[in-house]
């Protein structure tokens, strides 16, 4: 039996978890769970600010971690392993939970362990897995989130081919970018999903890119939307070009009233077509992902295809995925939704994982803003 305690800080959501597993067939209880979102002190922004992100990390991190001593009803001594995310991500956020995880290793003479962001995404889909097996079965995993697309084949715990991954923008990041220039909220992922769900996802055509190479491209399509905004009068309200945008189908000249650098949605038809917008491009990255997914399956030869990252919350997305492989034959398993999002329960299974496999990471590893998952 084996308890670990993770601490994951890489971007703007301070997390703790305490995990505990048996041995490498048993099921997992999870003793207890914390996530301090700061959603609302970057939305005001328009997207994540590095130093806000840490000094919030230093406010949360003693709070999150009393709290879930308490919740699992445990001290801190009686943990065996103490994790935390070590890249990538912010090199200032991961910093603190790498740091107070060392701090707590040395102090109760317990092993340290440095784990992957990315990998604690591409375990999660097999985190509580049937009859308590959480063995890692070769696959292939479509990791999609804010920072990060690719596609990795997995052999094995620890064992990881890189198939593809994106050149430019991540899928998440164009989901944000196109929220943006919506007037959409923040983050953009789940503001899109909800207006496609009223939308045609057959109203625009929009560009599905690099469709025959294993790589992904999503800037294309951000500016595709960019221009389309243009053509249907959707005119900008600051002078850089960046969101908010007034929306106006059937804009020519501005009303006598009414700047063209003002307003918001001003009838139904304007509500249609941004409902439309929103479906044609959530289906464009859809069919992206599908495709490439379901092709680097087939040219692998798994039996099993999992998806795992925030981007991964997208229950269309999820819907389509799942339909394609079971079209082909494959099994598909996805992270549950509250796995998707940065959480410390998906490292500490990682950590946990490592652990029973005689993994133990040296004080004196650095965090690494750019850790690499797999070559």
């Amino acid at each position: 039996m084996k308890t670990i305690l993770a601490l994951e800080t890489s971007c703007d959501e301070t997390a703790v978890a305490i995990l505990r597993g048996r041995n490498s067939h048993s099921g997992l209880e999870l003793l207890a769970s914390e996530v301090a979102s700061q959603i609302a002190e970057h939305e005001k922004h328009g997207g994540i600010v590095p130093e806000i992100a840490a000094r919030n990390h230093l406010v949360h991190a003693p709070r999150l971690l009393e709290r879930t001593t308490l919740d699992a009803k445990i001290h801190m001594s009686m943990v065996d392993a103490f994790a935390a995310t070590s890249g990538p991500g912010l090199a200032s956020s991961l910093m603190i939970g790498a740091s107070i995880a060392k701090g707590l290793a040395i102090g109760f003479g317990k092993p340290y362990l440095a784990i992957n962001h990315l990998e604690g995404h591409l375990l999660s889909p097999f985190f509580g897995g049937a009859d308590g097996d959480v063995q890692i079965r070769p696959n292939v995993s479509l990791i999609v989130s804010g920072g990060h697309t690719m596609l990795i084949r997995v052999h094995g715990l620890g064992d990881y081919q890189l198939i593809g991954r994106t050149v430019d923008d991540a899928a998440g990041e164009a989901f944000d970018k196109v929220a943006k220039m919506l007037g959409l909220g923040y983050p953009g992922g789940p503001e899109i999903e909800k207006r496609a769900r009223a939308g045609n996802p057959d109203r625009f055509d929009l560009p599905r890119s690099m469709l025959d190479s294993e790589n992904f491209s999503f800037s294309g399509l951000k500016t595709a939307v960019r221009y389309l905004l243009l053509k249907l009068g959707v005119i900008p309200r600051r002078a850089d070009g960046e969101g908010p945008y007034t929306r106006s189908l059937d804009y020519r000249e501005p009303k006598s009233d009414q700047s063209p650098c003002e307003g918001s949605v001003s009838s139904a038809r304007d509500e249609r077509v941004i409902n439309d917008l929103c479906a044609s491009f959530q289906q464009a990255v859809i069919d992206v992902l599908v495709r490439k997914t379901i092709s680097a399956a087939q040219k692998y030869d798994v039996d099993l295809v999992t998806m795992s990252g925030g981007v991964s919350c997208n229950h269309e997305l999820r819907r389509q995925l799942g339909e394609a492989c079971a079209r082909e034959r494959f099994e598909f398993k996805s992270a549950e939704a509250w796995l998707c999002t940065d959480n410390a329960a998906m490292i500490a299974f990682a950590a946990l994982l490592r652990s029973q496999a005689g993994f133990e990471s040296k004080l004196t590893e650095e965090i690494d803003p750019n850790l690499a998952l797999a070559l």
